[in-house]
């Protein structure tokens, strides 16, 4: 029985059928994969604002600003840059040291902020020139060991966001205010992180999010879209409540017999379900299609033999019958065959690909959000420029300490979650295509039926495939993972500023336990040496105790330096790496955008020219 399967396995038609149903396995699980790493990447950019906030609160309370009059009002800014064609503005010069904090500018500063170079400079580069230059750029990792008197401080641009009418899109606008705290340029951080999770609430529901994990993302109900309507008329809608109340009856359709229902309101995860239901059936059908197909051949070949050798009447009329009979068995299985492949085509094309369509088209407006956002995030990063400071010597806090492992945390979330999403996508399109390459043109019998609809969804996941990979994702994932670099850094000085904290309680201890030591022998004895003893027991007590003083302020010296450089450094550090982190995910936000435009566009484009030939006589 092994071996006679096993052949009928090998068989070309049942080997593609059960690769088709492989991949739509595949798809399923690729369709989980996706929701589950977009929902995780929305919650870490929640989860990273809101650490970056609670850190600068704690951060902002140790530091001492020194405040001057702001410059005169700058100009009116140009608007903010449009992307073109695969490019994006960066200046990504590295330079081996940190430079000194540039003057202020004398107008606008709309170009992005170069935190490896000394002088601000902008240059426009293709996508591959993007990923050469700004993958070869290090976020350095310094500690300012001294920084003394009063430093004067230019007072930074603001960031005022107002919302366009005409465009639909937020747009940044650059004003001189007095200097901000730390804490208020995190705020407005934190704020456009928020922006950029809800950017992504729309295809949440597309991607069917759970429930929970979309009412937290729609927080307060506020969803982003700006401008972008993905709730389109095609022959299916997507809409939560009616997707989940249709649940019940929805799950026994998925398995059950009436794979071929028409459901109102059907979602993306009802029709790859179903379509596996399909390709499952359809696979057990050409398995079974074959094993008649075999026996046929082989009782044909021993109805050939009987008739050959004028074997007895009765045993080739019963074999003759049996052919008969499998012939019979093979119309019915080819009809079979037939209904299940008409059924995945109608699928295929009444629900699969409007769905597909409106996917590309929330992944576009997603990342036409994202590099919006990012663009305005870089802007509000850029006032940490201007900011010089008197050093603190407010020890590091337990509670500060706790924060800034949090923010490690989750930026190391952020940077998961994106590789996450970036694979999870990618698989996604992957599983589609190779079965799309492998279900198209097979059992259709009509060959003028082939053209037009299936090779719209061939040619439209074969441009988004190619897209995918074109990604750059790598340089947007090093930004993140330059930045949790930077965080680490903090983390690592904060820790040996605890550890020097140690040495100086244990150092005082040892002082003090000392020093009550001396004193109670100079009570008892009194403050002199005593003549009668060759020994003075006191002098050599009061040595001791005057070399654990030395020691302990030592120690204590080298605490109040360390504690000088945490504070020194984690401005620094993060002048350093904000700018970067940004302007990666600006660029990469960027790409994506227009990728997932071309394709839009381009399956809208050949749309109309099918409506337009249906029309032509």
């Amino acid at each position: 029985m092994g071996c006679w399967y096993s052949r009928i396995d090998r068989e070309e038609t049942v080997s593609r059928c059960k690769a088709r149903k492989r991949y739509m396995k595949q798809l399923v699980k690729a369709r989980q994969a996706l929701a589950a790493s977009h929902s995780m990447y929305l919650r870490s950019l929640r989860g990273t604002g809101s650490a970056l906030l609670q850190f600068s609160n704690n951060e902002t309370t140790l530091h001492l600003h020194h405040h001057v009059p702001p410059p005169p009002q700058p100009q009116a800014p140009p608007p903010p840059m449009s992307p073109s064609s695969d490019t994006w503005t960066s200046a990504t010069t590295a330079s081996p040291a940190l430079p000194p904090p540039p003057p202020p500018p004398p107008s606008s500063s709309w170009d992005f902020w170069d935190p490896f170079a000394p002088a601000t400079a902008s240059r426009s580069a293709t996508e591959e020139d993007w990923e050469a230059t700004t993958s070869a750029s290090e976020v350095a990792v310094t500690a300012t060991t001294t920084a003394t008197g009063a430093a004067s401080m230019a007072a930074p641009p603001s960031v005022v966001s107002e919302f366009s009418k005409d465009t639909g899109s937020e747009l940044a606008m650059v004003v001189s205010r007095n200097t901000k705290e730390l804490v208020e340029i995190v705020k407005e951080v934190d704020e456009y992180f928020l922006k950029a999770a809800d950017a992504g609430s729309q295809l949440s529901v597309l991607l069917e999010v759970s429930n929970s994990s979309f009412s937290t993302q729609c927080k307060g109900g506020k969803v982003y879209n700006y401008g972008c309507n993905l709730s389109t008329p095609t022959t299916w809608t997507w809409n939560w409540n009616q997707k989940m109340e249709g649940m019940g009856k929805l799950g026994e359709d998925r398995i059950g017999g009436n794979l071929g229902a028409s459901v109102v309101g059907t979602s993306h995860c009802s029709t790859i379900e179903r379509l596996y239901a399909w390709e499952k059936k359809l696979y057990q059908e050409v398995k079974n299609a074959e094993a008649i197909k075999i026996e046929h051949e082989k009782r044909v070949a021993q109805l050939r033999k009987l008739e050959v050798k004028r074997a007895d009447y009765i045993k080739t009329e019963k074999t003759k019958k049996e052919v008969e009979k499998l012939e019979s068995q093979m119309m019915v299985a080819a009809q079979a065959i037939e209904t299940t492949s008409t059924e995945i085509i109608k699928l295929r094309e009444s629900e699969l690909y409007p769905q597909l369509l409106d996917l590309v088209k929330g992944l576009m407006c997603m990342w036409r959000s994202m590099y919006e956002i990012h663009q305005v995030h870089t802007h509000i990063v850029q006032q940490l420029k201007y900011f010089n400071f008197i050093p603190s010597n407010e020890p590091t806090s337990e509670i500060h300490r706790q924060s800034t492992l949090q923010l490690e945390l989750e930026v190391q979330q952020w940077h998961l979650s994106f590789c996450n999403l970036v694979k999870a996508q990618r698989d996604y399109i992957q599983s589609l295509a190779g079965w799309l390459r492998l279900s198209l043109f097979q059992f259709s019998k009509n060959p003028l039926l082939r053209t037009s609809q299936e090779s719209k969804i061939y040619s439209f996941c074969e441009e988004w495939h190619l897209a995918v990979d074109r990604i750059p994702d790598k340089v947007a994932s090093e930004g993140i993972k330059s930045f949790l670099t930077v965080i680490h850094a903090i983390v690592v000085q904060q820790a040996e500023e605890y550890k020097q904290k140690k040495k100086v309680d244990s150092a005082f201890k040892d002082f003090e336990k000392k020093a009550a030591e001396l004193r109670s022998m100079e009570s008892k004895y009194g403050p002199f040496s005593m003549p009668e003893m060759s020994k003075d027991p006191i002098a050599d007590k009061r040595t001791k105790v005057e070399i654990l003083r030395a020691k302990a302020e030592e120690e204590k010296s080298k605490h109040e330096k360390s504690v000088s450089v945490t504070r020194a450094m984690t401005l620094n550090n993060l002048q350093m790496g904000f700018p970067h982190v940004f302007q990666a995910m600006v660029g990469f936000s960027s790409v994506c955008m227009q990728a997932f435009e071309s394709v839009y566009n381009q399956a809208k484009s050949i749309d109309q020219q099918h409506d337009v030939k249906r029309i032509l006589p």
